[in-house]
């Protein structure tokens, strides 16, 4: 069952009316089940932090629709979207930004009470730490303000503040690229206990597919704009079918893999293109090693294929051998990539 929808979502920019058009979002359907955890994965500039806005609904689509649970809130106002936005909530890449520097731990916890009229039993004050000791911060001083404390006691702060009101939804935007990696593995284990205890559904957006391999169900790959591939997480770290996912999994193998020398490294010519002048045909044809004439004019779609896997490239397979044998990767010509990542299942140890 879908929780979150969205239907051919554009979102266009315009510095003034002489400038061009920015394509940051365009064309994007997307679903997040009950429960379900997906991860979006792409560079920087690819418009992934634009869609987990939109799917907020704290920027208004350009074209599309966004719909929560079944009831359109594309065009929702404030009054509206209020019951909506208790069931969705946000976790952003910078906790010291996103939290209210002149508030004390204390007040910013109880925030979501007062703006959503709750009264959780026991007292905010005995919620307020209950929450906090959830996400292992039991001990801190609640009268202290964010600047006070690290920049993984924030995320885990603002985590706690998020399942204040008992969402649905999480969208978790880059919550660990500015934090250290000893600290990201934290914080990727603290998602996983939420999802495990709560089955809260999670839009998990980074460009670490590190993260994103360990945390998610399915994986969304976008590439300026567009999705360009989307499977189980699983199927698309151990055979990604088109090239630019080949690309991002090549550059981040796992030691295993680097120690057994069973990868090769693919490195992309040049840099994205500038969404405001994005190339006819195929957007990753400037880069992609396999790209041809029907490439450079001839936009390809983004079709499922029968194992329920999403992927747009005119020379991708229709399936991948479940034997090993033939994969995607060898069928495109691209060579041996090896998974990158190790994924951690729903229910594993």
């Amino acid at each position: 069952m879908s929780l979150l929808s969205l239907s051919g979502v554009e979102k266009h920019f315009r510095r003034n009316s002489k400038a061009p058009q920015v394509r940051a979002v365009d064309g994007i359907d997307l679903e997040v089940g009950v429960g379900e955890t997906v991860g979006i994965v792409g560079e920087s500039g690819c418009g992934k932090s634009t869609l987990a806005r939109i799917a907020l609904r704290l920027i208004d689509p350009t074209a599309g629709r966004v719909r929560f649970d079944g009831q359109d809130v594309t065009e929702d106002g404030i009054r509206a979207m209020q019951p909506v936005r208790r069931r969705m909530q946000a976790v952003f890449q910078d906790p010291l930004a996103s939290l209210n520097q002149r508030m004390t731990i204390s007040q910013i916890m109880s925030e979501p009470f007062s703006a959503h009229g709750l009264k959780p039993e026991g007292g905010v004050e005995a919620r307020t730490r209950a929450l906090l000791e959830n996400v292992g911060l039991g001990h801190i001083d609640t009268g202290l303000r964010p600047r006070q404390f690290s920049g993984g006691q924030l995320q885990r702060i603002a985590i706690a503040r998020a399942l204040a009101v008992e969402p649905e939804l999480i969208v978790a935007d880059e919550p660990t690229s500015a934090l250290d990696p000893s600290i990201q593995a934290q914080i990727v284990n603290l998602f996983l206990q939420i999802r495990r205890e709560r089955g809260v559904a999670m839009l998990v957006i980074s460009h670490d597919l590190d993260v994103i391999g360990h945390i998610s169900d399915r994986i969304v790959v976008m590439y300026l704009g567009q999705i360009v591939e989307e499977a189980r997480a699983a199927d698309l770290l151990a055979a990604p079918l088109h090239p630019y996912t080949q690309a991002l999994l090549s550059a981040a193998p796992t030691l295993k893999a680097r120690r057994a020398r069973s990868f090769r490294r693919q490195i992309l010519q040049g840099d994205p293109p500038n969404p405001a002048d994005a190339p006819p045909g195929c957007r990753f044809h400037p880069r992609c090693p396999l790209a041809r004439d029907r490439c450079r004019s001839d936009p390809p779609a983004l079709r499922t294929l029968p194992d329920g896997r999403r992927v747009a490239c005119h020379f991708a397979p229709d399936e991948t051998l479940a034997t090993g044998q033939e994969t995607g990767r060898s069928r495109l010509g691209l060579g041996a990539v090896a998974p990158a990542l190790r994924v951690e299942r729903r229910g594993a140890k």
